[in-house]
């Protein structure tokens, strides 16, 4: 089939609202999900230095910090933002937020 179509509603959520949809769009090297969070909730620091994935956030709704390599970036509705995969991240929500969040090596 030349294309797929999935609804992130429809994947089961882990991490508290990270929806993987690279195995429901049978993507084989890209990467993607969608994070649908309330205020509050905050994601746990890490990094892809041992798969080589490069991440791009971008913040749908809401607003959110992210944090990376100890630097704190501001991000509102709109925001894209690309992160090395040696770098540390982590996400904090400030009100409810969704981004969607793309990686490839």
């Amino acid at each position: 089939m030349s294309h797929a179509l999935v609804d992130y509603h429809d994947v089961d959520p882990v991490g508290g609202g990270l929806h993987f949809l690279r195995d429901s769009l049978g993507c084989e090297k890209l990467g993607v999900s969608v994070l649908d969070v309330e205020a509050g909730w905050s994601g746990k620091a890490h990094d892809h230095a041992d798969d080589g994935q490069e991440e791009v956030y971008v913040l749908v709704e809401g607003a959110a910090t992210a944090t990376v390599d100890g630097e704190t970036v501001t991000m509102s509705a709109g925001d894209a933002l690309r992160v090395d995969p040696a770098a540390t991240r982590q996400l904090d929500a400030e009100e409810s937020s969704l981004f969607v969040i793309a990686g490839a090596p």
